[in-house]
């Protein structure tokens, strides 16, 4: 798309902002900033900073909305009324990548399986960069496309409601349960978010859908492309299944369930639909495998720190919601003692109670959730309320036994003690680590 000339403000001023101000400027855009204080690093190319407000939108062609600004807000309503263009940051970069693009959604596991298929792509040798919400800003990523390098992308329901012309080759939806509700308003709209991913696909196109969950089945009647199907239960054609102690390709075994790493039942979900995704886009069976036993994981993802007195110490900060939450408590039998709490998201804990009970000594709650999770989870546990994560890993190693597991699995956002989920698990590491035995 030609921009040249075109007068575009670029609001929220975070990593993937200001990487979308530079690519704009490159193309010719006359650019300005908006958030609702100014930026320390703003670029020097001569942008102009304009507080967030009416103002920013004066004599304004194109508005360009980062992740965290939320679309539906009175100002960008007004803006699109007035006719100037609203999209988001990577709508517009989109407009000048170069080569195909495997787009990875879902409440949960996105970040696992976006960075699985760049190391399943690199190990069968096939050109590719990897990036979107997993941390690299598509802007950022623009320069170093080409036709014939992949572009791996993590996408967010926060990045696919405001995109519009975006073409995705291989689009996989991993799963939709509840989540971001406080931003989007009802489980329909989110719902609505992620199916985006599907919006510009052809005949020509995969979609790779979870035939376990219900919302993903859905998407199949909503995408042109041809659907591939992933389950970690038993058989599904076309698509890529569990089946006794193998993992199957439209039928044929290429490797052992045994042969997986990662912990956990979601986990085999997700190697399913990234050794799918993978496939699709030119890795031989044979390599796959090879990739799969050589994936070292990601950081926060039920993560292995330490053992310390005989307890064993797993970071799953990533765990925003409830359903990241549960798959994290089905990855361990017993003696658990689980870290919960931090910004609600106008969540259900009552869903825990179950899982609490059967498998954990105790809960302890950290974070400005701490007592709504603690009315939803009754005496289904028992409860700690610890306030913040120092005081909880100081509790768990006082009475944690040899051969129990200290988990951090929040089932929150962070935003109230943290920058990120990011800063939280490192936080915990550091505990962790400086634990005596």
């Amino acid at each position: 798309m030609n921009i040249e000339g075109a007068r575009v403000t670029v609001f929220g001023m975070g990593k993937s902002g200001l990487a979308t101000i530079g690519l704009l400027h490159a193309h010719g855009a006359v650019v300005r900033a908006s958030d609702v204080k100014a930026p320390a690093d703003l670029p020097d190319l001569g942008v102009e900073f304009v507080p967030q407000g009416p103002e920013a939108l004066a004599g304004c062609d194109l508005a360009v909305l980062s992740p965290g600004v939320t679309p539906n807000r009175p100002l960008f309503e007004e803006a699109a009324a007035r006719g100037v263009k609203v999209v988001g940051d990577v709508e517009a970069a989109s407009w000048f990548l170069r080569g195909p693009i495997i787009g990875i959604t879902g409440a949960n596991g996105k970040t696992t399986t976006t960075a699985l298929v760049g190391h399943l792509l690199e190990t069968a040798g096939i050109p590719c960069q990897v990036g979107g919400n997993i941390g690299t800003p598509l802007a950022s990523m623009v320069n170093d496309s080409s036709d014939g390098k992949w572009n791996v992308l993590e996408l967010s329901s926060f990045q696919l409601e405001t995109t519009d012309t975006l073409h995705v080759k291989i689009a996989a939806a991993l799963n939709v349960t509840p989540d971001h509700l406080d931003r989007h308003g009802s489980f329909e709209n989110y719902a609505a978010a992620k199916a985006r991913i599907f919006r510009n696909q052809t005949g020509s196109d995969f979609a790779v859908l979870n035939a376990e969950n219900e919302p993903t089945v859905a998407y199949a009647k909503l995408t042109a492309a041809q659907v591939r199907w992933f389950h970690a239960g038993g058989a599904v054609k076309p698509g890529f299944y569990r089946e006794g102690d193998q993992l199957t390709a439209d039928g044929v075994p290429f490797m052992a369930v045994s042969e997986v790493k990662l912990r956990g039942r979601h986990n085999l979900e997700n190697v399913l639909a990234g050794a799918c995704a993978a496939h699709l886009a030119g890795a031989p069976l044979a390599s796959i495998r090879e990739g799969v036993m050589t994936f070292p994981g990601v950081e926060h993802r039920i993560e292995y720190v330490r053992t310390v007195n005989g307890a064993a110490y797993f970071n799953d900060s990533k765990a925003t919601n409830v359903d990241a939450t549960v798959k994290a408590l089905e990855s361990f039998d017993h003696g658990l003692w689980v870290i919960l709490g931090g910004k609600d998201k106008n969540s259900d804990y009552t869903t825990l109670r179950d899982l609490l009970h059967n498998r954990a000594k105790a809960a302890l709650l950290i974070g400005a959730a701490a007592e709504k999770i603690a009315a939803h989870l009754g005496d289904a546990v028992r409860l700690e309320r610890c306030g913040d994560l120092a005081h909880a890993v100081a509790l768990a190693h006082r009475e944690a036994q040899p051969g129990d597991t200290v988990l951090l699995a929040p089932a929150c956002a962070s935003f109230d003690q943290f920058s990120g989920y990011e800063e939280r698990g490192r936080v915990f590491k550091h505990l962790v680590k400086e634990l005596e035995n």
